[in-house]
């Protein structure tokens, strides 16, 4: 492997140090030769990492947007279905991005990310036997979820792509979180919805579908973290809270329905994964608020409501739950944004954290899409500001999704470096990453030894093998490429 020094003010001793670097090279070598990263890692139910723990080490996360979530979208235009061979590869690049790769997850590790959120839509992948229609312009492209309902087996070829991919992130030594994704939403393609008689008619199927899934990963250690369900709506569509989308903008008895159905699904999420045993008898599990809403603003006296009424599900596994709630302000006036985010925190202190599990932001971002271009430096401002501010309350941040986009995630290269390096800042102080990490010390016999010190940039000593990062070996910060 190769090593180079970060800090530039090291450059005036390369060809002292280059002795050095080669004894540690070699070290290192010579000292994990025979040990390396496996997946899936087991780890014992009983020494499975606590939520609490886990959303601290995650620091700060991007989303696996785009991709594998892809799908058709409108039961009126089943373009995918209809007009490809509806291979895996096929429904990942559907929305204009390049295959996952190896590579690109390694990148997103040593810019220093810890955390990926992988989006799955499973629908098109469960059997149905797709006999679509014509349209209205002759088109075979309609889809009638009643005469031709969805099964319920995952197809094996789809399974195998996502598990890949997942590998993918783990192998990095990042954690990484698992969801059912477009399977809820405002498209009419949604087949999971927020009111007690769909929760009754699709509850087995949702069972299904994670039993599966939970079955395939019950050994992988616990980096790996289950999300229950994506942005799950009512029967209106209504974002922000449940019913606002209804006749006067709120019905009292269709929002009591609607949170007691988030509760419901969030219950049999739980309980199908803990029944699979083996890891997943602990692992960390995700539980969205009614459609992921943060409680963000003050226009509404329901825009809380997501939030209060949320509950904690019932869990033989003390400790291992996750709140969730996605957040997308409004960055083009940056001291209401500001004010937003503080006063959203402290509503997500007050209404979830204090229910007795920490909480991640699943998604982040701006609610102008076109914010980067627009009011760039409003955005790139805010983000430092946001996942600092995150960072404070405990929260673990995850972006969504343009700092690497289109064929710059096939090279790969980061679309939007200097946001980037924001959300890095954010975190890690103006140095970004690699700034204010101080080297342990060590003795000189421990520095030359056949062992060395090989610690991660949080001060944890490793004991296998360090791949692909900033290291701190023998109290030198290092890259290992």
């Amino acid at each position: 492997m190769t090593i180079q020094f970060m800090n530039q003010q090291m450059n005036g001793e390369r060809k002292k140090m280059n002795g050095a670097i080669r004894r540690v090279n070699a070290i290192v070598r010579l000292a994990f030769v025979t040990i390396a990263f496996a997946l899936p890692v087991a780890v014992s139910a009983q020494s499975m990492e606590k939520a609490t723990d886990a959303v601290k080490a995650m620091r700060v996360g991007w989303n696996l947007g785009n991709t594998l979530d892809c799908h058709s979208s409108d039961t009126t235009n089943m373009w995918i279905e209809a007009w490809t061979q509806r291979r895996p590869s096929d429904y990942e690049t559907a929305w204009g991005q390049a295959q996952t790769t190896q590579a690109l997850m390694t990148m997103m590790h040593d810019a220093g990310f810890n955390a990926i959120r992988v989006p799955v839509t499973w629908y098109p992948h469960l059997k149905s036997s797709w006999k679509l229609s014509k349209n209205s312009q002759g088109n075979p492209t309609v889809w009638s979820p009643t005469a031709d309902p969805l099964g319920t087996e995952i197809d094996k070829q789809w399974m195998a792509r996502v598990k890949q991919v997942v590998d993918y992130v783990l192998s990095t030594g990042m954690y990484c979180i698992l969801n059912v994704h477009h399977d809820t939403g405002a498209d009419n393609t949604a087949w999971l919805r927020a009111n007690g008689s769909t929760f009754a008619a699709e509850n087995a199927r949702y069972a299904a579908v994670w039993k599966q899934i939970a079955e395939e990963f019950k050994d992988y250690g616990d980096h790996l973290l289950f999300e229950g369900y994506n942005e799950m709506l009512d029967g209106y569509s209504s974002w922000c809270f449940a019913s606002f989308a209804a006749p006067g903008q709120y019905n009292a008895t269709s929002a009591a329905d609607t949170y007691a159905a988030i509760n419901d699904y969030a219950q049999t999420f739980v309980n199908t994964i803990r029944a699979t045993g083996g890891n997943n008898a602990q692992r960390n599990l995700v539980v969205n608020t009614y459609g992921s809403c943060d409680g963000r603003g003050s226009w509404n006296s329901h825009l809380k409501d997501p939030l209060s009424n949320m509950k904690l599900p019932t869990d033989a596994a003390d400790g291992h739950l996750i709140f969730e709630v996605h957040s997308y302000p409004d960055v083009s006036n940056p001291s209401n944004a500001r004010n937003e985010v503080d006063a959203e925190f402290n509503s997500l202190d007050q209404l979830l954290a204090s229910k007795g599990a920490p909480v991640i932001i699943g998604e982040w971002g701006s609610s102008d899409l076109q914010a980067y271009s627009k009011t760039k430096q409003n955005l790139l401002d805010f983000a430092k500001y946001f996942v600092g501010k995150a960072k404070e309350h405990g929260f673990a941040t995850f972006y969504w999704m343009g700092i690497s986009d289109g064929n710059d995630r096939a090279v790969p290269q980061f679309t939007q470096a200097d946001l980037k390096d924001k959300i890095m800042e954010g975190y890690y102080g103006d140095g970004g990453y690699t700034s204010g990490i101080t080297p342990p010390q060590v003795s000189p016999a421990s520095a030359s030894s056949a062992s060395p010190a090989v610690y991660n940039l949080m001060g944890q000593r490793l004991t296998g093998t360090p791949s692909h990062g900033i290291y701190i070996i023998n109290s030198r910060k290092v890259v290992i490429k």
